[in-house]
Order: structure tokens, then C-alpha cells, then sequence
């Protein structure tokens, strides 16, 4: 049965991440990336299509918390014989990559079920299962390899592992699923408790530089969390989400693959982090940034894989049913190929903040900017998909033709403020026609507002009570950025 989404928490090492649903069955991880195929994805299919539960036999209620500042998850159960938590987190090495899962009575003595179901190739690939001599378990299909280390003896069936156990109050169980290349040598144990320890302590820390935000700080100290763990930690690229196909619309087709670095949604993670005191991010960001849209100007996407990488072809996964039958299930994303200006404004402007938060100056980087904004001189009075993905042709969107205006501005006053070379003077020109086109051809008099494109009716924002367009428009160099 399909658990409702916010039933599910979300755990991960900054370099994947998992679903864990309130019934404590693990039904989404990729490994080793975000954007690598599913071991686990029975949050689009059932558990045939993988997934790992431990949980109690008979029936129980539960209840969930993280620990502290951490994404250390406790799941909570209640049985009438007892009470059980069973502790998951992710941790990494080089080249390996872990799922644990520790389970500890609480009271009286319940009975437990484990069921791991390793499907790679999101859900389609059976692996070929052995036991080592140290009694662990090793899952190879291909290049991937997963090994369970485990306290307890689970049996083959149906081409699923399966154990039952017994856990009494004061007793402690671990779990260990780890991920290597399969042409490499089966990584040793891992002791649970030190790692536990070490998440815990790195969490902390990490959550620890957060300066707070008066009444909202637990929510908001909670949602930087889970953007630090979008964020990969080596190529500094910022996920949108960790899953594929998740429905706009229950039973509808809008289901897209959101495991990439879209420039904007990366730009709007880095408002929060720069306002949070986490520069460092910026930086690596900034990194990431360079080197994804480094080449011609002319071949900017819109979007990136984690590591920079282009290639983002969009295919339909046919075994897999969608989350409640909400077909297709996409991997890839075809809007990688769109044209949207909007995305030269969020990087100028993201750029721009994070120079403003101290962020030092990075000449590559800015280098790069003369060149986009070169290219964006010539492209921005053209038509272009929009902010809205749209694939029903381009349109002069003026929310596109205002971010142009931001990106010029923005770099005008990178000049004017930190003395960055760049000819201020020809931008000028360029933001006050931008700024004199949107006025005219994006702003509709009879309603007093903006419109989604030049000559439609739909509107976008509502003006103020001025009826003239230009007063209630584009901020002047004058204005606060933010």
C-alpha cells in the first residue's frame, strides 16, 4: 500500500539520500549519487520494486522524530508486548556509501520482521546474492555492489531476504547496508555505534553555526538541514530534491526527474544558506557553477547533473507504475534543453548577494559572467520557455525579461561596489531598454497588472495602485537587493 508522502522523512550523506516511511520501510534511495539509478523504489512501484523494512511482526502504532539537530531519524513502536526504536542514518567513505539502521527494545520483548528487497536499475534488475565467510551478505548486479552486515540471519524467498527476531528492552541491533563498485574489494565492517557517534557530532556541528531566527528557529534550523543534505559535499552542486516522478497532480503526467542542479532553484538554496551564515556552501557552489557552465555562453542549460555534467536525455521507465499509478516515471529531463533567460538573473544575483556576505572575489568566475552576460546582451530581447517549463513553444515571458534586467543590474553594481572590470556604462543601456520594454509591451493598463507574455492577459503580479506601469516595476540601483 502507498504511504502518503508526508509519511515519509528523508535521511542522507550529502551525496545521496533516502525515504524512510513511517512504517519503517526504506522505499527510495539511489546509490552511490542522487541522480544514480534506485536500489530502492518501491515509492513508485510496491516492494517488488525494492525496498527495506524492519518493523514489528504483529501490529503496532508509531510515532518519529529526528534527533536534535541532526538528520538522524528515530522511528517510535508500539506493540502490546513492547516498545521498540529503530535509529536510521546515512554515512559515506571514499567511494562507499551506507545505509544504518539500528534497532533497540525499549520495553518488554516485540517481535521484529526484516524484508530487503535490492532491485538496481530502479527496480528492474535482480542481484546475484552470496554469503562472505564473515557471514555478511553481498549483492552484486554489474558495477554495483551492496553488502548487509547483520546481526541476524536472514534467508532467501522469492528473491527477497527475509528474518524474524525478537528484541527485549536494553537490547541493541545493527544494520549495516554499504555500497561499493563490485570490481573493487568488499569494504570491511563498520562499527555502528562510533559512527553514529560521528554523524551526530558532525550534524551538530554543522547546525551549530546557525545564528537563529527568533520564535521560527527549530523550523527554519530544520530546513537548512535538509538543504545541506541536497547539497553534494565534493562538487558542491544542489539537488532540487532527491526523487523522480513525484506527481503534480495524483493520476496526472507533469511527473518530472527533480535530481539535478537547476541554476535557479540552486540560487534561491543559497539565499537561505548566505542569510544563515553558511558562506562556505556559497563557495562551493560557486565552484560548481563555474565549472558546469564553463565552454560557449551559447550552450547554457538550465539545469546540470551533480557532478557538472550535461547530458540529461529524458526516458520513461516502463515496469515502474508511478507513485498511486501516477505514470509515466521519467528519468532525465528533457527541459535541460530549454532556452530560459530568467536563469542569468538568479546567478548574477545570487553572485552578487554572496559578494555582499563576503564572499571573496574568484577571477574564473568572473570571467565566466563577462561571457554570459556578452551572450545574454544579444539573446535577451528573443523569446525563451519561461520560468514554467512550458512545451508548448517560446514566448516573450516577462518575468523572463525581468531577470535579464536583474543580471545586468546586478553586474552594473559588482563593478560600481567591488571594482570588478566589466563595461558598466554598455549595461546601463542594455537594463534602462529592458526596463523601458517590459513598461510597455509586459504590463497590462485595463488590469493593472503585469501578464505572463507580452500581448497575453494572463497576469503574473499585481501592480500597485499607481496607473503607471514604471513606478510600481524593476528596482533602480538605488534600491535594497534584497
Amino acid at each position: 500500500m502507498t504511504l502518503k508522502i508526508e509519511d515519509y522523512a528523508v535521511i542522507g550523506n550529502c551525496e545521496t539520500a533516502a525515504l524512510v516511511g513511517r512504517n519503517g520501510s526504506v522505499d527510495w534511495l539511489c546509490m552511490p549519487r542522487f541522480d544514480s539509478g534506485a536500489c530502492f523504489a518501491a515509492l513508485l512501484g510496491d516492494e517488488s520494486h525494492g525496498r527495506w523494512r524492519i518493523a514489528p511482526a504483529g501490529p503496532h502504532e508509531s510515532c518519529r522524530q529526528y534527533r536534535d539537530e541532526t538528520l538522524i531519524l528515530e522511528t517510535c513502536f508500539e506493540t502490546e508486548t513492547g516498545s521498540v526504536t529503530v535509529t536510521d542514518f546515512m554515512s559515506r567513505e571514499e567511494g562507499r556509501s551506507y545505509l544504518l539502521r539500528r534497532v533497540t527494545g525499549t520495553s518488554g520483548a516485540v517481535e521484529m520482521e526484516a524484508n530487503l528487497v535490492i532491485r538496481f536499475d530502479y527496480g528492474a534488475s535482480v542481484p546475484w546474492a552470496s554469503r562472505l565467510p564473515d557471514g555478511r551478505v553481498k549483492f552484486v548486479v554489474g558495477p554495483d555492489m551492496l553488502v548487509l552486515q547483520s546481526p541476524v540471519d536472514f534467508h532467501g524467498h522469492d528473491l527477497r531476504s527475509e528474518a524474524r527476531f525478537t528484541i527485549s528492552e536494553g537490547e541493541t541491533l545493527d544494520f549495516v547496508l554499504g555500497w561499493s563498485l563490485s570490481y573493487r574489494a568488499v569494504p570491511p565492517p563498520i562499527d555502528l555505534a562510533e559512527t553514529l557517534n560521528d554523524i551526530e557530532n558532525q550534524w551538530k556541528g554543522w547546525a551549530a553555526r546557525f545564528p537563529g531566527a527568533g520564535k521560527y528557529s527549530e523550523a527554519v534550523a530544520r530546513s537548512l538541514l535538509t538543504l545541506k543534505a541536497l547539497a553534494h559535499f565534493e562538487t558542491g552542486g544542489i539537488v532540487a530534491a532527491a526523487t523522480t516522478s513525484l506527481p503534480e497532480q495524483i493520476g496526472g503526467p507533469r511527473n518530472w526527474d527533480y535530481r539535478y542542479c537547476w541554476l535557479r532553484d540552486a540560487t534561491l538554496t543559497l539565499y537561505a544558506l548566505l542569510e544563515s551564515n553558511y558562506i562556505e556552501e556559497a563557495k562551493r557552489w560557486r565552484h560548481w557553477l563555474t565549472r558546469a557552465i564553463a565552454g560557449s555562453a551559447e550552450q547554457l542549460q538550465i539545469m546540470y547533473r551533480v557532478d557538472g555534467a550535461r547530458w540529461l536525455h529524458e526516458w520513461d521507465v516502463p515496469w515502474l507504475p508511478g507513485y498511486e499509478n501516477s505514470a509515466p516515471v521519467r528519468i532525465g529531463n528533457a527541459a535541460s534543453g530549454q532556452i530560459q533567460l530568467d536563469i542569468y538573473g538568479e546567478v548574477l544575483d545570487a553572485l552578487y548577494f554572496a559578494r555582499q556576505k563576503g564572499l571573496p572575489e574568484e577571477k574564473d568566475a568572473w570571467n565566466v559572467v563577462l561571457e554570459l552576460l556578452d551572450h545574454l546582451a544579444k539573446i535577451w530581447d528573443q523569446p525563451d520557455d519561461g520560468i514554467w517549463e512550458m512545451r508548448g513553444g517560446r514566448r516573450q515571458f516577462t518575468h523572463s525579461k525581468i531577470m535579464a534586467w536583474v543580471a545586468f543590474d546586478r553586474a552594473i553594481r559588482m563593478v560600481r561596489e567591488f571594482n570588478h572590470p566589466g563595461p558598466a556604462e554598455s549595461w546601463e543601456k542594455i537594463r534602462a531598454e529592458i526596463h523601458a520594454q517590459v513598461c510597455e509591451q509586459g504590463f497590462d493598463r485595463e488590469r493593472n497588472s503585469f501578464v505572463q507574455y507580452y500581448g497575453g492577459k494572463r497576469w503574473t503580479r499585481r501592480c500597485c495602485s499607481s496607473p503607471s506601469p514604471v513606478s510600481c516595476r524593476l528596482r533602480t540601483p538605488a534600491s535594497p537587493a534584497r
